[in-house]
């Protein structure tokens, strides 16, 4: 089971939260190499959806590229998709619910 990783507000770095959720979802990759995903990348729904569907990119390429690097894994077996703040997982009115939604996710892929 993958593990979301969690972002700041604005935010595309990796911190040691998210590194903690990648490492987990690297080994899984690492143990499967018949596994490709789909890396998606979200934002909670404060600033223009210009800016967050850019950020929402910016965070899949940044998990792709961590786990690209520390786990030697195909960049083709990663697909990388920025979702805006389309598809929240949480009550964006309330600050706990926009730090669920500032999140990266793994799919499993066809």
């Amino acid at each position: 089971m993958f593990e979301n990783a969690y972002f700041g507000p604005n935010k595309t770095n990796i911190d040691p939260a998210a590194a903690k959720a990648l490492d987990k979802n690297g080994m899984i990759l690492k143990e499967n190499p018949g596994l490709k995903v789909e890396v998606g990348g979200h934002t909670d729904s404060a600033g223009s959806e210009k800016a967050n569907q850019k950020i929402s990119e910016k965070r899949a390429q940044s998990a792709k590229k961590y786990i690209q690097d520390k786990f030697n894994i195909s960049g083709d077996r990663m697909t990388v998709k920025g979702y805006g703040s389309k598809k929240p997982i949480a009550d964006d009115k309330t600050n706990e619910g926009r730090a669920k939604n500032r999140r990266v996710e793994f799919k499993v892929i066809p």
